[in-house]
């Protein structure tokens, strides 16, 4: 592991902004290479989103002409950000909060409204990788325990198609199953809502979600934790420590596993979907383009969560993640290789997906719109569905909730490694001292997992969805994402930051980029953002409810981030007030007397004051900085 020397550092004098030394603790490492780069990006923007989310959007929204605003969006929304958030981190070398702090300081809320976003995500998205222990452990046995209305937790509204011997009419090969999934809609819902209806009968799979894993109960208590679940989620929190409790030396080298592994079985998975019987069927539905859909405005605004969903944007994890990169790391042509990576796994996991929904339509003589299902209602009760009607059922469902863990784990340790690296660049004096970082990830996991606690219980499951439709709520992204590119552009400058950029990698990014920065992201994002605010939230958990207690919880969840970028201008305006936008003088300006922001060859703003420290002095450093290879 190479390590960055202070009289090498690209942030200049070995003191912080405040002044204080940071000479007393070991300096900052860096990436042994490339590769650990772009294996811990893999994995974190290549997670479960890319095999219960990307597919169903498709199916919802056009088929393949949902590829149309995805890859129009991604061009101009999801690859600046990307690179924007991972050269942020680059040139300052420092984590999701102080990134922004040396950036531009009145916006330092812009890093706090992001690591809240990671805490939500560390409490509950973890929750999803203990429902997959439990699945994989349940996957051992024969039969599959999902398959039979036997057992202690089902009721009389189960019905198994193992008892169809009772009825000799359903064993004849043209046989109707299609009453089981009858469903009466009303207008109150649109056909955009998620959730799964009250059935005349409900399915093994479904009963063995919701009464034995989840455990819904009647009055939604969140009182009595379930430490069968308990245990499982401890057993994902001590995965999680140990791939990331010595830093990039440890998640580096687990990256490489946990990245693969996943391929490997997607791979597994695709060559049994495609060679099953109507496989082709699914694949129809998934990828035959449905042209008119691309007039309707909640295609795009789906397109566009979704690039940000799966890009793992305006959470700082980019930037954390870009901030152990040596300072000539060429980061824009890494960012461009791993989006194009990402929409591809996304396609082909889509592939695999629906292969085996047709199969499941064709066996239950179902129509495709009666088994296609969105989020954890897809992995855990679609799919074990599915595979319980194929031969050697209790391997291939190992095979698919290995790869669901894995595909979640590095997402998750990942977010766990970008939390615990902008709270030691906040407080690097005290947290880059010897086995500081082992006890910090300690707490964060403690403590995480104490509040995951609740999300175990009777009602737990509804806490969950109040977390992941509000606190994760797309609004709260669109916001973020326009006062990212805003503040690049037109507070910092957008001719300093190509310059930046330029100094890192040797070249200018594509000049289409400064003009998505300045005008068509922040644009898209406000635009989405206007229409979001239009729609009406529905949260309708599995034929529950919830009460107006639980949206009240919602918004409050929802605003939290939100607040701190307000919060951190009106410190800031009283702390600092004469130098709210300017930079952090330790970060390197190659030419600092250009002008910040030029238009059509017209001077917006001028450059800014030289730095306290002079010209040559700066000149020098870089100078050692080429010759020393950071």
């Amino acid at each position: 592991m190479t390590e960055e020397k202070a009289s090498e550092a690209p942030d200049g004098d070995p003191k912080s902004d405040n002044g204080i030394p940071e000479e007393g603790g070991p300096p900052r490492r860096k990436w042994a290479n490339k590769m650990e780069f772009m294996f811990s990006m893999a994995g974190e923007i290549i997670g479960l989103a890319n095999i219960w989310l990307f597919p169903y959007l498709c199916f919802k929204n056009g088929g393949g002409a949902f590829f149309i605003p995805y890859f129009i969006l991604l061009l101009f929304l999801g690859m600046p950000l990307f690179v924007l958030e991972t050269a942020v981190g680059q040139y300052t070398s420092e984590g999701g909060v102080t990134a922004w702090r040396k950036i531009c300081p009145a916006f330092e809320g812009l890093g706090m409204a992001s690591q809240v976003l990671v805490m939500y995500l560390n409490i509950y998205y973890i929750v999803i990788l203990a429902w997959a222990i439990f699945y994989l452990y349940s996957s051992i046995k024969s039969p599959l325990p999902w398959t039979a209305c036997d057992n202690w937790w089902n009721t009389e509204q189960c019905f198994s198609t193992y008892t169809a011997s009772y009825d000799p009419h359903f064993t004849q090969p043209d046989a109707d199953w299609s009453f089981l999934h009858n469903v009466t809609t009303t207008s109150d819902y649109p056909d955009n809502l998620t959730y799964t209806a009250f059935f005349d009968h409900k399915s093994p799979a479904e009963e063995f979600f919701t009464k034995r894993v989840v455990r819904m109960s009647a009055d939604m208590s969140l009182s009595n934790v379930h430490w069968d679940m308990a245990l499982c989620l401890l057993i994902a929190w001590i995965m999680c420590y140990f791939c990331v409790w010595k830093g990039i030396r440890s998640t580096g080298k687990a990256v490489y596993f946990t990245v693969t592994f996943p391929y490997l079985l997607l791979v597994i998975l695709f060559f049994r979907g495609v060679t099953l019987p109507g496989a082709w069927e699914g694949l129809k539905y998934f990828l035959i383009p449905d042209v008119a859909m691309l007039a309707r405005p909640e295609v795009w605004c789906d397109a566009a969560s979704q690039v940000l969903y799966s890009h793992a944007l305006c959470l700082g994890v980019l930037t954390s993640l870009g901030s152990y990169n040596k300072y000539n790391n060429d980061c824009y042509r890494d960012c461009l290789a791993l989006c194009v990576l990402n929409s591809a796994t996304g396609i082909f996991a889509g592939v695999v997906m629906f292969s085996f929904l047709g199969f499941m339509a064709q066996s239950y003589n179902l129509p495709m719109e009666e088994v296609v299902e969105s989020g954890i209602g897809l992995v855990f009760v679609g799919f074990p569905k599915i595979l319980s009607t194929i031969p050697v059922s209790s391997f291939w469902a190992v095979v698919f909730f290995l790869m669901v863990l894995f595909l979640g784990l590095d997402s998750q340790f990942v977010c766990v490694e970008s939390l615990a690296t902008s709270i030691t660049d906040m407080f690097p004096r005290h947290l880059r001292r010897p086995h500081a970082r082992e006890l910090l990830v300690l707490v964060i996991a403690v403590v995480c997992f104490l509040l995951a606690l609740p999300l175990l219980t009777d009602g737990g499951i509804v806490l969950f969805q109040v977390i992941d439709v509000y606190g994760a709520s797309r609004i709260t992204f669109f916001i973020i994402a326009c006062l990212e590119t805003t503040v690049i552009a037109w507070v910092y400058g957008v001719d300093r930051f190509c310059d930046n950029i330029e100094d890192m990698i040797g070249y200018r990014p594509f000049p289409v980029l400064k003009y998505c920065w300045l005008f068509i992201t922040p644009l898209i994002c406000g635009l989405m953002m206007l229409y979001s605010l239009t729609e009406r939230m529905y949260l309708y958990v599995y034929g529950y409810e919830p009460g107006k207690s639980w949206i009240i919880l919602g918004r409050l969840l929802m605003i939290t981030p939100l607040m701190c970028i307000p919060l951190y201008i009106l410190i800031t305006l009283c702390q600092n007030g004469n130098n709210m936008t300017t930079p952090s003088s330790a970060l390197r300006q190659a030419q600092p007397h250009k002008p910040i922001l030029k238009l059509c060859k017209c001077v917006i703003f001028r450059a800014q004051r030289p730095s306290n420290r002079s010209v040559d002095n700066r000149n020098e450093k870089m100078m050692m900085e080429e010759h020393g290879g950071v």
